[in-house]
């Protein structure tokens, strides 16, 4: 019979055959449905709100075309050709501390300095709302200020109180609502106060080597496109080849964010791949439930001379229709996500996601969904091929061990080219590919923690408890639950541990372990000339701590070995060094910090060519070596140094490291401020207090960071991002659980069968209940420590190897996890065993 007449009967069988409704394959279509939603979901709301940044990219970065310079403003010539181009606005971004009038108390801030022509684009919100030159404007010599609630509340401050920063006096005049370009700005750590430029040249904050970040954004003649604005950029770079400025366009707003959100999209959407693979395990199950429900109709197919393959073909398409429906119901789902998070994401990311249909991203999940379909159906389906009708007259059914023919495992092994397709579409691979690979090692090891589960408990001495001998003869006899549950919900809990344990060790780092090793403050902005007086006044107001200080520049790496860095492909574990301005100290000695992994310390009074020495990790991840060389530009002059030792830096004690350390005489004569940490151990609140209050007082624009605040706030950055995480590991946990149903669903008329012989031969209903309480306890007892110890290594790989944080392991995650496993799996299988019991035995025994 040719292939197309086959496959059109083939079809209308099918048909015939799905009058009876879907029954049986619910789990099958709430697993796809879940995966596909999820994939499809988290990449149409990335997508929107990356179609969000771009078209409000001129709001977002406050002009067409903006440049960043560090520690200096622009000069003549550079000013010229910046309002050659359009209208331009100038902005300037430092922290420092913001104390009340009466010195009682103070705060740090993001201080943001702004012209009278900010902003070019969007609008700046304010309650009340006031003009520019009511808001912020001289008058008797209080200059006005505006902020968020934030700062309001901090320092218990009302409308018309006053502030000093630096040396001068600002009074609030409004509450900051919304500020349209503080995307473009980056994360702050601390509260906006945005005043005006002549506010900030009045407060003497700007000093030579000041750490202030001047933004110019220019507004270009309307109609401007971006050919124009590339070649803007070009000529920028040519005519200012020193420059040392950091351009930004329209279309490129907020990389930051977009970078973030990709990477976060990327990661839930393999956590949206397991939880398909999870539910290809429920495919799998659905299939073999349907088709030793059609034993007869098959049996019937073949005795009137149909061939293997056409029963093939009927069920296929079969199996094919309904995963269109799935897919369909989760591809619905996943085009309503972006609607959904617009107004719940917008007091959480400052930029309007931009809901509606991304075909691209649903057309993905769409494709992962009917791969993950394939590759679990074909198995079950090539068993059935093969099945002589008279065994299935005998009602054998298709629980016989074994692979099917070759074509169908070699089929089934080909279309899981799934993690292939997910690494690729991955920006990260290496990540993807350690995801995908633990994933599948993880599948592969289930299935053998099942048949290791299966043996144990036949070759178990023969014990006197008649509950205990039949759960163990139910965990191993022919067709038993075992795999698919181990496998169903290995995975789920596989996971949640994985992401419990990361999220724990965080926390545990941040509340725990880093305050301990951490400074108390660092001090920034200290001027050369004020370091002396500094250090004695710390000397006395804790005489008992540590101060350690450093010169500190900023500088932004220009070019390696002499080819510019935007033309060098850098892994992306080592290209944020590459990304915006570093900080740069020099030193003549080798730091008491430091320990050299390669090279030689340059000498104590060296004075020859620039020499740097480099951080060993992020080195070898940009792919540099001794000898190669650096290029930085620091004030507008590019430096070229040659690598002269690379370093091992302990990033995660928070004191003073830098990726790069210069030869003294690199930077001669370059102004710079000093950067500081006091350590003190015994201090409590009120002497951190006392001291930042002295500091303020004394040294006005020296900004003073407390660590215990910033980790505060890092600390509640993680738990958002872990109750995020975690919603997302539910994804997949949901998909385990319910896959669990349909095992447990899938076996039931063998239980049937089971239950009614043994209370035929006299076992009563509580006998039954206890060993079947005992076999699904045992069953998840062994899949909880399986997803323990998968999980634990996992997490220790995250945290250990990819994170360089010390990695402890967390007996109350253990605990949870073993009680949810017994929870969900007694659970289950219990409210489906009291249906099973509840069968009258005449019916079934006529049919035996």
């Amino acid at each position: 019979m040719p292939l197309s007449r086959t496959l059109k009967l083939a079809f209308r069988f099918s048909l015939r055959e799905m009058r009876g409704g879907l029954s049986g394959f619910l789990i099958f279509l709430a697993c796809i449905a879940l995966g596909v939603a999820a994939i499809g979901g988290v990449n149409s709301v990335a997508r929107a709100i990356t179609a969000g940044v771009a078209n409000e990219g001129q709001s977002l970065l406050g002009g067409d075309l903006r440049f960043q310079l560090n520690q200096r403003a622009a000069t003549q010539a550079e000013h010229v050709f910046l309002d050659g181009l359009g209208t331009v606005s100038h902005s300037a971004n430092m922290r420092s501390m913001a104390r009340l009038d009466d010195g009682s108390d103070q705060a740090l801030v993001e201080a943001k300095a702004v012209d009278g022509a900010y902003p070019l684009y969007g609008a700046l919100q304010t309650e009340p709302v006031l003009s520019k030159q009511e808001l912020f404007g001289e008058k008797s010599g209080v200059f006005g200020a505006a902020a968020p609630d934030l700062l309001f509340e901090r320092l218990n401050l009302r409308i018309g109180d006053r502030l000093k920063l630096g040396s001068a006096t600002f009074e609030l005049r409004a509450r900051l609502v919304n500020e349209p370009d503080a995307v473009s700005d980056g994360f702050g750590f601390a509260p906006r106060l945005m005043i005006s430029t002549d506010g900030l040249a009045a407060s003497g904050l700007i000093q030579p080597g000041s750490l202030v970040e001047n933004a110019y954004k220019v507004r270009l003649p309307g109609g401007t496109g971006e050919t124009r604005i590339k070649a803007i950029q070009d000529q920028a770079a040519e005519e200012f080849p020193e420059s040392g400025w950091s351009i930004r366009t329209r279309s490129n707003a907020a990389p930051a964010l977009s970078a973030n959100i990709e990477r976060f999209s990327q990661f839930l959407t393999l956590v949206g791949l397991t939880a398909l693979v999870v539910g290809g395990v429920g495919v799998a199950n659905a299939v073999r439930a349907y088709l030793d429900g059609k034993r007869g109709v098959i049996a019937t197919f073949k005795s009137l001379g149909a061939s293997g393959g056409f029963v093939f073909a009927v069920y296929l398409v079969q199996i094919l229709m309904i995963a269109v429906l799935g897919i369909t119901l989760g591809v619905v789902l996943g085009a309503l996500m972006p609607f959904a998070a617009s107004a719940a994401l917008q007091s959480i990311i400052p930029v309007p996601a931009e809901g509606g249909f991304y075909p691209g991203a649903l057309g993905m999940a769409a494709l992962f969904g009917l791969l993950v379909t394939l590759a679990f159906a074909l198995l079950p389906l090539g068993r059935a091929r093969d099945v002589p009708a008279t065994a299935l007259f005998r009602e054998m059914g298709f629980e016989g061990r074994g692979f099917p023919r070759p074509l169908y495992t070699a089929a089934a092994l080909g279309i899981a080219l799934l993690p292939a397709l997910a690494i690729l579409f991955s920006g990260d691979r290496y990540i993807a590919s350690i995801f995908v690979g633990a994933t599948i090692f993880a599948f592969l090891v289930l299935r053998l923690v099942g048949a290791l589960v299966q043996w144990a408990a036949k070759r178990s001495p023969r014990v006197g408890s008649t509950v205990l001998r039949l759960a163990l003869g139910n965990i191993h006899r022919p067709g038993a639950l075992t795999p698919s549950v181990v496998l169903s919900l290995g995975l789920g809990l596989t996971l949640l541990v994985t992401l419990a344990l990361i999220d724990g060790n965080l926390r545990r780092q941040i509340s725990g372990s880093l305050p301990e090793r951490a400074p108390n403050f660092f001090f920034v902005d200290i001027q050369s000339s004020d370091v002396d007086a500094f250090s004695a006044l710390v000397g006395r107001e804790a005489p008992q701590g540590t101060l350690v200080k450093v010169p500190m520049l900023r500088g932004r790496v220009m070019a390696l070995n002499g080819f510019d860095v935007d033309k060098v492909k850098v892994p992306a574990e080592g290209a944020w060094v590459l990304r915006g301005d570093r900080g740069l100290t020099y030193e003549a000695r080798i730091p008491a910090n430091a320990t050299l992994t390669e090279g030689t310390w340059w000498p104590d009074n060296y004075a020859g060519e620039p020499l740097v020495s480099f951080s060993a990790e992020e080195g070898k991840e940009i792919g540099l070596k001794l000898g190669d060389t650096v290029t930085v530009n620091v004030l507008g002059r590019n430096v070229t140094a040659k690598i002269a030792n690379f370093r091992q830096v302990e990033w995660e004690t928070m004191g003073i490291n830098f990726v790069m350390v210069f030869s003294p005489s690199t930077f001669a004569g370059a102004p710079h401020s000093w950067l500081a940490t006091l350590t003190e151990k015994g201090a409590s609140p009120a002497d951190d207090a006392r001291l930042l209050n002295a500091v303020t007082r004394a040294f006005p624009a020296v900004t003073t960071v407390r660590v215990k605040d910033a980790l505060d706030i890092v600390n509640r950055l993680v738990a958002q991002l872990g109750t995020a995480i975690r919603a997302a590991a539910g994804v997949a946990l949901i998909a385990s659980v319910l896959v669990l149903a349909g095992a447990l669903a899938a076996g039931n008329r063998a239980r049937i069968h089971d239950a009614v012989v043994l209370k035929t031969l006299g076992a009563t209903r509580k006998t039954l209940i206890a060993a079947f309480s005992l076999e699904y306890m045992l069953i998840g007892l062994a899949t909880a420590i399986f997803a323990l110890a998968a999980g634990g290594i996992a997490a220790w790989f995250v945290v250990a190897r990819v994170m360089t944080l010390p990695s402890h392991f967390m007996p109350d995650v253990a605990v949870a996890t073993i009680v949810f496993a017994l929870l969900v799996t007694v659970g289950i299988g219990l409210a489906g065993t009291w249906r099973v019991l509840g069968h009258k035995a005449a019916p079934v025994l006529r049919n035996l």
